[in-house]
C-alpha cells in the first residue's frame, strides 16, 4: 500500500537523521583536535553530503556543483570554464581552509578566479567535475531524439555567470540552463541500472522554470533517445502538465521515468492529476527521488529551512515500469532523449549506490541548510529594467545611460558602512550618483535581508569599447577589523549606433528569398568599411562572415541592404579553376553569364555546363554511448557519417569548417552509422546477440557493448536479421559479461573514403558535405574565391533575393534557416556592434534581454522567428527603425509587409476584436488559453493582473473572421502576427498561416451556446463531432467519448465551454489591427 503522500517525517525518521549528523560532527571535533594556544588554526572543513550518505551506507556514485565540495575531504576543481576570447579554459576549485583575514574553512567555489579569467568577455561552463571516486563529469550534451542548436545538434553550454548567489555568504555561481542547453554524461561507471536501487538529490533554484520537457538530473538513456517506459529515472521540477501534475499553478517536484513525469500513482484510474501534490516556489529548493523494485519516493523542501516533505512514496506506474530497465546515463537539465526546451538553474546534486533512508535524505537537507544558500548580493543593470536586468547595456561614444548597483545583505548579520561605486573602462569615462557630482554613495547600515541600491550617470568615453562595467561594494561586520568587499559586472557596448534592423528568411514560393537590413539609428553618417555581419543557422558551423567593402559610409537614418545571392560557393575556388561547387543550381543553365563574387573582386564567366549542387551538411559521426565525440586523426583517408546520401565516387566532398576546412575526392561510398539496442539479453558466454536493427552492420565491424565495469568490444562474424526472433548478429568470440535487453550501442559503419589524406583532426558532428558536380565555366579563373562567395545569375527568378530595391551588397551564404539562427554584427576593429537570436537561442552569448522570466511558455528572450508566407512572405522587424533596449523580444516584431531599404510598417492584424478565452471549470477559472514560447503549444494556465507582460500578450487574440468560413472564428495571436490556433492531431498548436486550405479549415472554428448551459463553445469547421477542450492544462479537439485520453466524458461540457472575456493585453506597436 502507497504511504500517505504529503507528510513531514516522523519524529524517528528525525531522530535517525540527527544521530547520523551527530555521529559526523562528532568526527569533525576530532578533526579539529585543540592546537597550541598561540598558533591560530584554520576551521576544519564542514562534511557534505557525500560524506552523510556514505555513513549511511549509500554512497555518492555521482557529486555535482559549481558552488561547494560535498565532502569535506574534497579539494580538486568543482567546474571549467572556457572564454569566448581565446577559447582557454580554466578549471574552478574551492576555496582552500585559512586563518587570515577571518577564520576560514573554506570548500565554497573559487568565484574570484572565474571573475577575473573571465573579465571582459564571456565564459562558458563547459565541465562541471564529478566529486566522487566515480569520475563521472558532466559535459555537453550529445544529439538524441531530439537536437540542440549548437553544432552538430549538441546542446550549448550555460553561461557561466548567468546564476550568480552566496553560499556561507560567499560569492560563487549556479548552472543557469536556458531552452537549448544541457549537461551529460552518457558513459559512467556505478550508477544505478536496470531496477538496481538508487537515490539523488540536487539543489536548485525554485522560481526559474517553465512547462517545457524536462529539466532533469539524475539517471538516463545511454543513448540519449526515448528507449521505453522505466529506462530513465529522475528528479524533476517544472509546471509542465501532459503527464502527471499537481494542481495549479505549480510548479512541482516530481521524477522523470520516461514517457511519464510522474508526481504520483493513482492506482485504479487514468486520472493524472496528483492532488496531493504542493506547489513549491522557494527560492532555493531542495528535491529528491528515489527507486528500487516496485517502490520509488520523492521529497521536497526548501534548501534554506527546515525538513523535507514526502511528495509521494508507493508503487511504481504499472508493469511497464515494474522492473524498471534504467541504463545509467547522467543528464542534468534535459529529458532522457534530449528534449530541450525545459529552464532552470542547477547548484548543487548527488546520485548514490543504494535506497537512502528518509532519515538520510533528511540529514542531508540539515547539511544544505546549513551551507547558507543566499541570493546574489551585488547587481549591476540598466536603471529601467532591475527587475528583469537584459545582460548588457549598449552605448553610443559620449551617451550617457543611468544604471543601478543593488547590495543586498545576505551576510546574516547587520552590515555597516555600505559604499557602492562603479569602476569604469578608461579615464574617458565618468560615473557619478545620479543627481550629485559624487562618485559613490555610502550607507551606514543595512540590516541582514535587506537591500540598498544607488543609481549613478555613466557618460560612455569616445572610443568603441566592448567589455565590463564593475560595480564595486564594500562593507563592515559589527566585531570585525577588516572591510569585506565584492564586485560584480554588467556587460556594456560602446558603439556607433548601427542596427540589424530588418531581416527575411525566405517566402514560401522560394525559400532562399532573403535580405538583411542594417539601420544607422544615430545623427550623422557612419563608415562602416570592413564591418562583418556573421549570419549562425542553428546546428551548423560557422564557415564565413559577409564583409562590408571599403568606402562604405551609411547615412543618418539610412539602411544598408544585404540579398543572398541565387547561389554561392559551397567549396572554396581556386585560380585556374573551372568547375566550381556550389550550393544552388535551381534555374541555372548553360550559356548564362554569372558573377562571381562582387565589386573589385568580380569575375564574370559563362555557364558551360550545370552539373548538381552540393547536398545539405551531413555530420561526422557521433556514437554512443562510446562517444559522443570521437577524433578523426590528421593522416586519415576515411570518415564515419550520420548519412551517406548524396555522395558519390570521383565527386568532391568537404569535411571541417573554418581554417580546418577540407576537401577531398571520394574514392568509397560505404555505409553509415547506426545506433539500435539489444532487443534480448545477452548472458556472458553468447556468441550471438539479438538486435534492434542491423542495418547498416557488417562483418567484421567492431562494437563496444556496455559501460562501466560491464565494457566489452565485440567483433561481428555474421550479420543476421533483427528482432527478438531475428538470427541477430554473430561474434567471432563469446560474451565476457551478461548484458541486458534495451542496451544501446553504436555501430561506426564503413563511412565515406577519399583523397588526399586530412591535414587536420576531425571530431564528431564537424561538418561532411558531399559537393556535387558543380558548375563548369568557359574559362578558369583569375583568383582564389573562399566559401561562400556570392555566385549570382541574373536571368534566375527561383531563387536568392528577388525584387527592388536591389541590395547594396550581394552574399552568398550561408542561406538563413527559417526555424533559427544567430546574427552578430561588428564593427572594422572586431566590437560587437548589435547581435540577435531568433527563433531560438542559437548562440546564447549573442542574446540580448531577460532570461529569467519563469512559467508556462516560458523560454528565454529571442527574436521571433518569421517563417515564410505567400507573396513578399513575413519579415522581423525594429519598429520603429532602429529602436534598442537591449532586448530582443521587445524590440522586434513579425510584418507580413516586408520592407527592404525602407522604413519598417510592423504588422497589421486581422480586423477583428481583441479577446482572452477564460476556462469555466469549476476550479480553473483563472486559467486562459495562452500559446507556450518555447514551442508551438497551446495550453491553460493562471493569467491575473499580476503576469508577466508577455503572459498577458500569450493569452491574448484577434477573433476574426473564420479563414475557412468567414461566419466561424480563427483566432491569431497578437505578438505572434500571422500565427493561428490550429488543430493537429487533434492537440492545438499555434502556427504560421501556410496558405492552404487544410490550414484554414483546421484554424476555423464555428460559436455555439456552452456545452455546460454556459459560455461559448468552438465547434470545429472540419470535424463537426469536435469542440475545443483544456484536458490536463492542455487544449485539444474533443469528442464527448472516445479512444483518446482527452475524449473522456468526464467534465467535457464544462472543459469545452468557454468565456470569451476582455483581453488581457492590447496589440503590441507595430501590428495595428484589433
Amino acid at each position: 500500500m502507497a504511504r500517505p503522500p504529503i507528510r513531514r517525517m516522523r519524529r524517528r525518521a528525525l531522530a535517525a537523521g540527527t544521530a547520523i549528523a551527530l555521529a559526523l560532527i562528532g568526527i569533525t571535533f576530532t578533526m579539529a583536535a585543540p592546537a597550541q594556544a598561540h598558533r591560530p588554526v584554520a576551521p576544519p572543513r564542514p562534511h557534505g553530503p557525500c560524506d552523510i550518505y556514505a555513513a549511511a551506507g549509500t554512497p555518492c556514485v555521482a557529486a555535482h556543483s559549481t558552488t561547494r565540495a560535498l565532502y569535506a575531504s574534497y579539494n580538486g576543481p568543482l567546474y571549467q570554464v572556457k572564454r569566448l576570447s581565446d577559447n582557454r579554459v580554466r578549471d574552478i576549485g574551492v576555496v582552500a581552509r585559512s586563518v587570515k583575514p577571518v577564520p576560514d574553512p573554506g570548500g565554497y567555489a573559487d568565484a574570484a578566479t572565474q571573475d577575473a579569467f573571465c573579465a571582459n568577455t564571456t565564459c562558458l561552463i563547459t565541465k562541471v567535475y564529478d566529486q566522487s571516486p566515480m569520475h563521472n563529469d558532466l559535459t555537453q550534451a550529445p544529439r538524441g531524439g531530439f537536437s540542440g542548436p549548437a553544432l552538430g545538434g549538441f546542446n550549448n553550454f550555460p553561461i557561466a555567470d548567468s546564476a550568480p548567489i552566496t553560499i556561507g555568504g560567499h560569492k560563487a555561481y549556479g548552472v543557469f540552463i536556458e531552452p537549448g542547453m544541457g549537461l551529460r554524461d552518457d558513459d559512467t561507471t556505478g550508477i544505478a541500472v536496470d531496477d538496481q536501487p538508487e537515490g539523488m538529490y540536487w539543489v536548485l533554484n525554485g522560481q526559474h522554470f517553465n512547462n517545457g520537457c524536462c529539466f532533469d538530473y539524475g539517471n538516463a538513456e545511454t543513448d540519449s533517445r526515448d528507449d521505453g517506459n522505466g529506462t530513465m529515472e529522475t528528479s524533476y521540477f517544472g509546471n509542465a502538465t501532459a503527464w502527471y501534475h499537481g494542481n495549479s499553478p505549480g510548479p512541482w517536484v516530481m521524477t522523470d521515468q520516461e514517457n511519464n513525469l510522474v508526481g504520483c500513482v493513482n492506482p485504479g484510474s487514468t486520472s493524472k492529476l496528483c492532488a496531493q501534490l504542493p506547489s513549491i516556489t522557494s527560492r532555493f529548493v531542495t528535491a529528491v527521488a528515489k527507486g528500487e523494485p516496485h517502490h520509488w519516493a520523492s521529497l521536497g523542501g526548501d534548501a534554506q529551512q527546515g525538513s523535507l516533505a514526502t511528495m509521494f512514496d508507493g508503487p511504481r506506474v504499472d508493469a511497464s515500469y515494474d522492473p524498471m530497465r534504467k541504463q545509467g546515463a547522467i543528464v542534468l537539465g534535459n529529458g532522457g532523449d534530449n528534449s530541450n526546451g525545459s529552464q532552470g538553474t542547477f547548484y548543487e546534486g548527488v546520485m548514490t549506490a543504494g535506497y537512502p533512508t528518509d532519515a538520510t535524505d533528511n540529514a542531508v537537507q540539515d547539511n544544505v541548510v546549513a551551507a547558507k544558500y543566499g541570493a546574489q548580493r551585488l547587481s549591476l543593470s540598466p536603471a529601467s529594467a532591475t527587475a528583469t536586468p537584459p545582460g548588457l547595456q549598449t552605448f553610443a561614444p559620449g551617451s550617457s545611460r543611468d544604471a543601478t548597483l543593488t547590495y543586498t545583505n545576505t551576510t546574516g548579520t547587520r552590515a555597516v558602512g555600505v559604499k557602492l561605486s562603479l569602476s569604469v573602462p578608461d579615464r574617458h569615462w565618468t560615473s557619478v550618483v545620479t543627481g550629485t557630482r559624487k562618485d559613490s554613495k555610502t550607507f551606514d547600515s543595512v540590516a541582514p535581508g535587506a537591500s540598498v541600491s544607488a543609481t549613478f550617470r555613466v557618460t560612455s568615453g569616445p572610443a568603441a569599447f566592448t567589455g565590463d562595467l564593475i560595480g564595486n561594494a564594500s562593507w563592515k561586520e559589527p566585531g570585525t577589523n577588516p572591510r569585506r568587499s565584492e564586485t560584480t559586472v554588467e556587460k556594456v557596448r560602446n558603439v556607433n549606433p548601427v542596427k540589424i534592423n530588418e531581416f527575411r528568411t525566405g517566402t514560401a514560393a522560394n525559400s532562399t528569398n532573403a535580405y538583411l537590413e542594417l539601420d544607422n539609428a544615430g545623427t550623422h553618417a557612419i563608415d562602416i568599411s570592413h564591418w562583418t555581419l556573421t549570419e549562425h543557422p542553428t546546428q551548423q558551423a560557422v564557415f564565413s562572415t559577409v564583409t562590408v567593402p571599403a568606402g562604405t559610409k551609411l547615412a543618418a537614418g539610412g539602411h544598408y541592404l544585404l540579398g543572398l545571392s541565387n547561389s554561392g560557393l559551397a567549396a572554396p575556388a581556386g585560380a585556374g579553376d573551372v568547375t566550381v561547387n556550389v550550393r544552388s543550381t535551381a534555374g541555372m543553365a548553360a550559356g548564362d553569364q554569372i558573377d562571381i563574387d562582387t565589386g573589385r573582386d568580380v569575375e564574370s564567366r559563362t555557364i558551360a555546363s550545370v552539373g548538381t549542387a552540393a547536398t545539405p551538411n551531413t555530420t561526422l559521426w557521433q556514437p554512443l554511448p562510446d562517444g559522443p565525440v570521437v577524433t578523426i586523426p590528421a593522416g586519415s583517408t576515411n570518415v564515419p557519417v550520420t548519412s551517406a546520401s548524396g555522395f558519390a565516387v570521383g565527386q568532391k566532398l568537404a569535411i571541417g569548417y573554418g581554417d580546418r576546412l577540407e576537401v577531398a575526392t571520394v574514392t568509397a561510398v560505404g555505409k553509415p552509422g547506426t545506433q539500435a539496442r539489444l532487443s534480448a539479453a545477452a548472458p556472458a558466454g553468447s556468441t550471438n546477440i539479438k538486435v534492434t536493427s542491423t542495418t547498416n552492420v557488417t562483418a567484421g565491424d567492431t562494437i563496444r557493448l556496455d559501460i562501466g565495469p560491464r565494457i566489452e568490444n565485440v567483433t561481428v562474424a555474421a550479420v543476421g536479421t533483427s528482432g527478438a526472433s531475428g538470427t541477430g548478429l554473430d561474434l567471432a568470440a563469446p560474451l565476457a559479461f551478461d548484458h541486458s535487453s534495451n542496451l544501446p550501442f553504436s555501430v561506426r559503419g564503413t563511412g565515406i573514403g577519399f583523397t588526399p589524406a586530412t591535414a587536420f583532426a576531425h571530431s564528431s558532428n564537424e561538418p561532411v558535405q558531399a559537393l556535387g558536380t558543380g558548375v563548369t565555366l568557359d574559362k578558369p579563373l583569375r583568383e582564389r574565391h573562399p566559401v561562400n562567395t556570392p555566385v549570382r545569375d541574373a536571368v534566375v527568378t527561383t531563387a536568392g533575393y528577388q525584387g527592388s530595391p536591389a541590395p547594396d551588397q550581394w552574399f552568398g551564404g550561408p542561406a538563413l534557416s527559417a526555424s533559427a539562427g544567430a546574427m552578430v554584427l561588428r564593427d572594422g576593429q572586431g566590437h560587437v556592434v548589435d547581435s540577435l537570436n531568433y527563433g531560438s537561442l542559437v548562440d546564447p552569448w549573442a542574446a540580448e534581454g531577460y532570461q529569467g522570466t519563469s512559467g508556462s511558455g516560458q523560454s528565454g528572450c529571442r527574436v521571433p522567428a518569421p517563417g515564410t508566407a505567400n507573396g513578399a512572405g513575413r519579415s522581423a522587424v525594429r519598429y520603429p527603425d532602429g529602436i534598442d533596449t537591449d532586448s530582443n523580444c521587445t524590440d522586434f516584431t513579425t510584418s507580413n509587409e516586408p520592407t527592404p531599404g525602407e522604413a519598417n510598417h510592423g504588422f497589421t492584424l486581422d480586423p477583428g476584436p481583441l479577446v482572452s478565452l477564460q476556462a469555466t471549470t469549476p476550479g480553473s477559472t483563472s486559467n486562459f488559453v495562452k500559446h507556450d514560447d518555447s514551442d508551438d503549444l497551446v495550453v491553460t494556465a493562471p493569467v491575473t493582473a499580476a503576469s508577466p507582460e508577455t503572459d498577458k500578450q500569450d493569452a491574448t487574440w484577434v477573433e476574426a473572421a473564420g479563414l475557412a468560413n468567414p461566419s466561424c472564428v480563427s483566432f491569431e495571436s497578437i505578438n505572434r502576427p500571422g500565427s493561428y490556433l490550429r488543430h493537429q492531431n487533434f492537440q492545438f498548436h499555434l502556427q504560421p498561416n501556410d496558405g492552404s486550405s487544410l490550414f484554414s479549415q483546421d484554424a476555423t472554428f464555428c460559436q455555439a451556446p456552452g456545452n455546460s448551459g454556459q459560455g461559448v463553445s468552438f465547434q470545429s469547421v472540419n470535424f463537426p463531432t469536435r469542440y475545443v477542450r483544456a484536458f490536463n492544462n492542455v487544449v485539444y479537439l474533443a469528442s464527448n467519448g472516445g479512444t483518446n485520453a482527452w475524449d473522456t466524458t468526464t467534465s467535457w461540457s464544462d472543459d469545452t465551454s468557454w468565456s470569451v472575456a476582455a483581453p488581457w493585453a492590447q496589440a503590441p506597436q507595430g501590428t495595428g489591427g484589433g
